[in-house]
């Protein structure tokens, strides 16, 4: 869909688009939304995926009980717990119960 409908000059809404992709299709859809945004598109994207949450000055907003708040990348939830797993996973398994 990123490549074959979406031509540029648009505003696109995307639900959790990573859903259903891998981590290597995430990454060949930041390249894509790049692409788009140089032909003057915006994006507003509802995503739990800190690979998508890393595109270059996107504005992140976090949904809590006080409302919309902006953030920086590095203070999701995401990336915390992304990072944490990455740097901790045998750690994180044992803490899981499945080790």
């Amino acid at each position: 869909m990123l490549h074959n409908r979406l031509i540029g000059h648009g505003l696109y809404i995307f639900d959790e688009p990573e859903s259903a992709l891998s981590i290597i299709s995430q990454f060949n859809m930041l390249t894509r939304l790049k692409q788009l945004v140089d032909k003057k598109s915006q994006f507003i994207i509802a995503t739990h995926s800190p690979v998508l949450m890393a595109y270059p000055d996107a504005d992140i907003y976090c949904v809590s009980e006080n409302g919309l708040q902006l953030v920086n990348y590095e203070d999701t939830e995401q990336y915390k717990l992304t990072k944490y797993f990455m740097n901790n996973y045998q750690k994180m398994l044992g803490e899981l119960g499945l080790l």
